[in-house]
């Protein structure tokens, strides 16, 4: 393992702000790892920190092959991690939101920059990404329809879903898009929780990824077998349940959850008198991908995501 300092910035207030990368292997720029571009992404950290201690094992044994090198960056926010914030403390810019970056830019453009200038050229790029709505979700791969995606790629990851989601301008500027841009086949990894450790979800990740790297010709390791037949959500395969009212949430039904037209998936109660402003109830037969976890709901918040397929 060779450790690097792959970006440092420096700081008035503060140790100077460095973002850390571990090597694994040596030659061709294969396969990069990042974790935590939010400060939040407490559980993608802990993957990458996992991950890291799995590849030194494997690099000890001989298990990376010859002109295969590997990446690992645990995290780049850490400055917003200290302070407990997703975003960057200073302006609340998001550095997911920031690439390919620039380095004569605002802060957090000047960081996208100088770790997309190291991370660019990698063959593979795994991103260990958090979902972008407060809830609980089935864990899955997803990539972006850039015209660049491999579907059939992604399910080396061995995981039950591969999402494939049609970009929006405001994801043209993350981390995924630009991977692919660059000709690197680039997939988000999204496992249980994003603040807090779920460590058997990130046993799950570790061995994802592991699945994936043996598959490509990267590592020579036996790895616990996944999904073998995963299936590929397209935009159009899922609904969206919204609530009606705003309230105290009942919530009835979870993620993975099998369910039934007309079933009654959680109820808005009114906050002061206990009434029943709202029964959520499924439009379709399905199972439920996400599912809203806050006690509290506003009036039209999505509840839940179910897969229609």
């Amino acid at each position: 393992m060779r450790k690097e300092i792959i970006y440092s910035m420096k700081s008035i207030y503060r140790d100077d702000f460095q973002v850390m990368g571990y090597h694994f292997g040596s030659g061709h720029q294969t396969a990069c790892i990042i974790g935590g571009l939010r400060g939040n992404e407490v559980q993608q950290m802990y993957i990458c920190s996992q991950m890291i201690k799995v590849l030194g094992e494997l690099e000890a044994a001989g298990c990376i092959r010859n002109n295969r090198e590997i990446l690992v960056i645990p995290a780049v926010n850490h400055y917003g991690t200290n302070i407990g914030e997703r975003f960057w403390g200073v302006d609340g810019t998001d550095i997911n939101r920031m690439f390919p970056g620039y380095d004569r830019g605002e802060t957090t453009q000047r960081i996208a920059a100088g770790v997309f200038d190291v991370v660019k050229n990698y063959t593979y790029g795994i991103q260990l990404a958090s979902y972008y709505m407060k809830g609980e979700f089935i864990p899955h791969v997803r990539i972006l329809a850039t015209g660049y995606q491999n579907e059939n790629m992604a399910k080396q990851f061995g995981m039950e879903y591969v999402a494939l989601r049609t970009p929006t301008p405001f994801d043209t500027t993350t981390l995924n898009y630009n991977w692919q841009i660059w000709n690197c086949e680039a997939f988000s990894l999204f496992t249980e929780e994003t603040q807090k450790i779920h460590p058997e979800g990130a046993r799950d990740g570790v061995n994802a990824i592991l699945r994936f790297l043996r598959s490509r010709g990267v590592l020579n390791v036996d790895v616990p077998a996944g999904c073998t037949r995963p299936v590929l959500l397209r935009d159009e395969d899922m609904i969206t349940v919204r609530s009606e009212a705003g309230g105290i949430y009942e919530r009835l039904k979870g993620q993975g959850d099998p369910i039934y037209k007309g079933e009654l998936m959680g109820r808005i109660v009114h906050p002061y008198e206990g009434t029943v402003l709202d029964d959520v109830l499924s439009p379709v037969d399905g199972r439920v991908f996400f599912a809203h976890r806050s006690q509290m709901a506003m009036e039209h918040e999505v509840l839940f995501k179910v897969i229609t397929k």
